[in-house]
This record gives structure tokens, C-alpha cells and sequence, in this order.
């Protein structure tokens, strides 16, 4: 079996990455921490830096534990920080 995820970029990772989504197909029972081990290969140049400082949203909740389990058809929103004030 196998998981599919969205992956949304948003700023600098958007940047980073050169797309503004992707799908992936991943085993069933991948973690977030594994869908970021994945992006880092996927795109080694840049990525890997912004996901350093990154913090996500998986089907729009904050990700506390990366050790989470990805639900088939989840959406993986990487957001860079976020400059303001």
C-alpha cells in the first residue's frame, strides 16, 4: 500500500524547491519526518536549509511531532518563516 501526499510550498521554499506543489507516493505508515528526508533528496540544492527552519501543516494543523503518521491523501504545507512586524 501506499500513502499519497500533497506537498505545498509557500515563500523561500517555494523558491527553494522550483515548484509550488508536488505529489508524492510514499509506503503506507510514512511519517512527516519522512516525507522531509524525501524533499531533501528531491531537491538537495536549497531545500534542505529552509526545511532546517520550516515549520508545517498537515491538513492545516501544526506538526509538533514529526514522527507523526501521514494519512493517505494529506496535504504537507512547508512554511519558511515569515518576515513582519
Amino acid at each position: 500500500m501506499t500513502t499519497t501526499v500533497l506537498v505545498r510550498y509557500f515563500a523561500s521554499a517555494r523558491a527553494a524547491s522550483g515548484v509550488e506543489q508536488e505529489t508524492l507516493q510514499l509506503p503506507a505508515g510514512t511519517s512527516v519526518s519522512d516525507v522531509l528526508g524525501v524533499l531533501r533528496g528531491r531537491h538537495p540544492e536549497k531545500l534542505p536549509k529552509v526545511l532546517e527552519a520550516a515549520s508545517f501543516l498537515l491538513d492545516g494543523i501544526a506538526v509538533r511531532d514529526r514522527s507523526r503518521t501521514v494519512p493517505d491523501g494529506a496535504e504537507l504545507d512547508v512554511l519558511p518563516p515569515f518576515a513582519g512586524g
